[in-house]
C-alpha cells in the first residue's frame, strides 16, 4: 500500500514538474511540416448534444447552455474531468462540422489554454497529453479558420509546450493503453509541428518495443479487453499513416504488431459489427472497428484456436464468443470480470445473449457489481463467482482479481452438422471441489445452439471436499444459477407453461430457450450496463436455478430459432445510441 502511494504521489509531482517547466521554453512554431489529415471518427449526434450544452461524460450529465466553455461548470467526479482534458470530444464536434460546432470548438480549446496551458490542472498526465494533442493536430484546420494572428501563436506555442512535456514524461505512463496514447501523440506532434522533428525517432523506437513487450503472440493484451485493443490497434494505425505521409518506414515491430491484432479482432467481432463485452470493454464507437480494420489494410483472419484468450463460433447469421481463459492476473486484472467460460450471441445485428457489461461509470458499486459471475452469462455455485475481488488499495481504490481460475482446457472442432466448443476451469473447485465444464454446439446454418453444463467433482480430494460441503447443508445440495442476460432490446416472455421462453428481435427473428426440465427455469429482471448513458437500462435475464446433489451433475439446454423465422430477414430498422438516455 505504501508503495502504491508513493508511486501515485511521484507520478504527480513529476507530471507536475515537467509540465511547468515545459511550458517555459522559448521555442516557437509558426505552422505544421505538412497539413495534417483527420483520422478520428465523431458522432454527429453527441457533437449537437455538446453544442447545446448537454454535457454528458462518464456517465454524468451536466446541462450547462449557457456555459462560455467547458471550464467553468462544476465537475462531479475525477473521471468527468480526464475526458474533458482528453479532449476526445473534439472528434463530435468535428463530425458536426458547421460554425456553432467551430465556434463551440475554438472557445473550449482557447478557454483551456488560458486556464491549464501553463502547466496546471489535472490534464497534464502523458495519456491526456497524447490524447489531447493527436486531437489538436487531427483537427488543426477545422480549429484554425477565422481565427486571429494572436490565438493562433497561442495554438502552435501551446502544441509545443505539450510535445515537451510528453517528450520527458511518455515512459511515466502506465504499460498498456496510456502509454501507447502518450507515444501515438508524440510521434504526431515530432511528425507535424515546426522544429519537433528530433523528437520522432525516440518516440517511434519507443513505440515498437512497446509493441513487442504488450501485444502477445495472440495479438492480444495483458488485459483481454477488446475495446483496449481496438483502441492500441487504431492507434497503431494512426502511427503508421502519419509515419507514411511522412515519408517515413514504419518499424518492423510495429507493423508485426498491426498484423497480429487485427485477426484477433476479427475474431472479437460479433456479427453485427460491435465487440464482445469482457473485462472493462464495451461494443466500442460506433464505426472505429471497421475504419481501424479497413485502414490497416490486413486481410487475415485467425487460426482456429483462441484470439487473446477468446473462443468464437460463428455460421450463418450468428456468432458466439465465450471467454475460454483464465481472467487477467497482477496489475492488468484491475478491470478484470470474473467471466471465464461466458459467452455471448448475436443474430445478424441484433444482440441477443449478453454480459451486462462494465458499471464503471455509474459508480463504485456499479463497477463491482459488473465484474461478478452473476453479471455474466455463465454458471454461478452458492452465490459465489468463479473469481473474487481483493479488497481496495487504500490509495489508489484499486481492485485486483484473485482466487482466479488457473486450468481453464479447452477445445474446439469440428462435429457432424457445426462447430463445438468444450471448455471447463477450476474456479470452484477450491471451495466445493467441483470443475464447470461447458460444451457449446452451433448449427452450420446458425439457426441453433446447444449448450451442456456440468460440475463435475473429478479428483479424489475434490469428491472429499464435495462431501464435506455437501454435509454442511445438510444434504441439500449445492445451489447453482445458470444465467442468459438478454439485451435490452429482447422482447422476452414465458411459454409452454412455463417450459420455454420466446424471445422477439427487432428484426423479426424469434428465438426460443429450452432446457432438459431438471431445473426451475424464470425470467428475472437484469441490467445492461454501457457508457454514455445517465443510468443503466433495464433488460430481462433468463435464470435456471438447481442443485449438485451428487459428484456429476448435468444441464442441458438449447437456443433455436423457431421455424416460423426465416432464413434471410431484411432487417432495416435504425437505432440511435443516442436515444433513450434517461
Amino acid at each position: 500500500m505504501f508503495s502504491s502511494r508513493f508511486q501515485a504521489r511521484k507520478s504527480r509531482f513529476l507530471n507536475h514538474w515537467h509540465a511547468r517547466a515545459a511550458t517555459r521554453t522559448r521555442t516557437q512554431a509558426r505552422g505544421f511540416v505538412s497539413a495534417p489529415e483527420p483520422r478520428t471518427i465523431g458522432s454527429f449526434a453527441r457533437g449537437r448534444q455538446l453544442i447545446a450544452g448537454n454535457l454528458l461524460f462518464s456517465g454524468n450529465l451536466i446541462e450547462a447552455p449557457d456555459a462560455e466553455t467547458l471550464w467553468e461548470v462544476a465537475i462531479p467526479e475525477l473521471d468527468f474531468a480526464r475526458e474533458l482534458h482528453g479532449f476526445a470530444w473534439m472528434d463530435d464536434l468535428a463530425a458536426v462540422g458547421d460554425i456553432r460546432a467551430r465556434a463551440t470548438a475554438q472557445r473550449w480549446l482557447w478557454g483551456w489554454i488560458d486556464r491549464f496551458g501553463k502547466g496546471r490542472g489535472i490534464g497534464w498526465t502523458p495519456d491526456l497529453t497524447g490524447r489531447r494533442l493527436i486531437r489538436w493536430i487531427n483537427h488543426a484546420l477545422f480549429l484554425l479558420r477565422g481565427t486571429d494572428h494572436e490565438k493562433s501563436d497561442a495554438f502552435y506555442r501551446s502544441l509545443v509546450e505539450q510535445t515537451n512535456f510528453l517528450s520527458r514524461r511518455w515512459h511515466g505512463a502506465a504499460p498498456g493503453l496510456p502509454r501507447f496514447e502518450a507515444l501515438t501523440g508524440l510521434i504526431y506532434a515530432g511528425l507535424s509541428i515546426e522544429g519537433q522533428e528530433a523528437l520522432a525517432d525516440p518516440a517511434i523506437k519507443a513505440l515498437a518495443r512497446e509493441c513487442d513487450a504488450q501485444i502477445d503472440e495472440q495479438g492480444g493484451l495483458p488485459t483481454r479487453n477488446p475495446e483496449e485493443l481496438l483502441q492500441v490497434f487504431t492507434l497503431l494505425t494512426w502511427a503508421a499513416a502519419a509515419l507514411s505521409d511522412a515519408g517515413r518506414g514504419t518499424p518492423k515491430a510495429h507493423m508485426a504488431a498491426i498484423e497480429r491484432i487485427a485477426p484477433t479482432l476479427r475474431t472479437l467481432r460479433h456479427s453485427d459489427g460491435g465487440l464482445a463485452r469482457f473485462h472493462g470493454g464495451g461494443r466500442g464507437p460506433e464505426g472505429w472497428l471497421d475504419h481501424a480494420l479497413s485502414t490497416a489494410k490486413i486481410k487475415t483472419t485467425q487460426p482456429d484456436g483462441l484470439s487473446m484468450g477468446y473462443a468464437r463460433l460463428a455460421a450463418g447469421r450468428t456468432s458466439v464468443i465465450i471467454d475460454a481463459s483464465p481472467p487477467p492476473g497482477g496489475a492488468a486484472s484491475v478491470n478484470a470480470h470474473a467471466s471465464t467460460l461466458a459467452f455471448e450471441l448475436t443474430s445478424g445485428r441484433r444482440p441477443l445473449v449478453v454480459n451486462c457489461g462494465s458499471g464503471a461509470s455509474f459508480g463504485a458499486e456499479w463497477r463491482r457489481a459488473g465484474r461478478a459471475t452473476p453479471s455474466h452469462s455463465g454458471l454461478s455455485l452458492a452465490g459465489f463467482s468463479s473469481a473474487r475481488l481483493s479488497a481496495p488499495d487504500r490509495y489508489t481504490g484499486q481492485e485486483a482479481l484473485i482466487a482466479c481460475p488457473t486450468k481453464v482446457p479447452v477445445e474446439i472442432g469440428a462435429l457432424g452438422d457445426g462447430t463445438c466448443f468444450q471448455g471447463g476451469h477450476d474456479g470452484y473447485v477450491a471451495g466445493f471441489g467441483l470443475t464447470h465444464a461447458r460444451t457449446l454446439e452451433l448449427t452450420y446454418d446458425g439457426r441453433a445452439l446447444a449448450g451442456e453444463d456440468m460440475l463435475l467433482a473429478i479428483e479424489e480430494a475434490d469428491k472429499r471436499q464435495f462431501d464435506r460441503q455437501m454435509d454442511a447443508v445438510q444434504l441439500k445440495g449445492i445451489p447453482f444459477e445458470i444465467r442468459f442476460h438478454l439485451h435490452p432490446d429482447v422482447d422476452a416472455t414465458l411459454d409452454l407453461g412455463g417450459a420455454a421462453i420466446s424471445m422477439a428481435l427487432k428484426s423479426g427473428e424469434i428465438w426460443v430457450f429450452r432446457h432438459d426440465g431438471n431445473q426451475k427455469l424464470s425470467l428475472e429482471p437484469s441490467v445492461y450496463l454501457e457508457r454514455n448513458r445517465l443510468k443503466p437500462r433495464a433488460s430481462l435475464q433468463i435464470l435456471l436455478t438447481g442443485r449438485a446433489m451428487t459428484h456429476a451433475t448435468r444441464v442441458r439446454w438449447s437456443l433455436s430459432k423457431a421455424q416460423e423465422t426465416a432464413i434471410g430477414v431484411r432487417d432495416l430498422s435504425l437505432d440511435d445510441p443516442y436515444d433513450d438516455q434517461d
